[in-house]
């Protein structure tokens, strides 16, 4: 496999929300950082909005989004600012859960 494409099929593993830019984005990401701590979290920084990404897995919790933001958040409220996102999408009342399932 080239450089090329091994560099492409890592990010094929990627997954997480494209979010529109703002405080719930920028909430969003130290969320990620801390429900996550074992993944490494990228931020691309598109201006109008940011694409927060993790390899094959993030899980983002209500709880961790409202001590961020320092108000009540209810998870669906995140498809407000929700304009994408990349892998699957597995949604409960207290968490989100991003996710790469490899078929072949």
């Amino acid at each position: 496999m080239s450089a090329a494409a091994s560099g492409q099929a890592y990010h094929n593993n990627m997954v997480g929300p494209i979010m529109r830019a703002g405080d719930l984005a920028l909430a969003v990401i130290e969320a990620a950082r801390i429900d996550n701590p074992d993944k490494e979290i990228f931020v691309d920084d598109k201006r109008a909005y940011l694409r927060i990404h993790a390899e094959q897995e993030m899980i983002l919790r209500r709880e961790t989004i409202e001590e961020e933001l320092g108000r009540p958040f209810r998870m669906n409220d995140l498809e407000v600012d929700l304009s994408s996102f990349a892998g699957q999408i597995e949604s409960q009342d207290n968490a989100v859960r991003f996710y790469f399932v490899k078929k072949i």
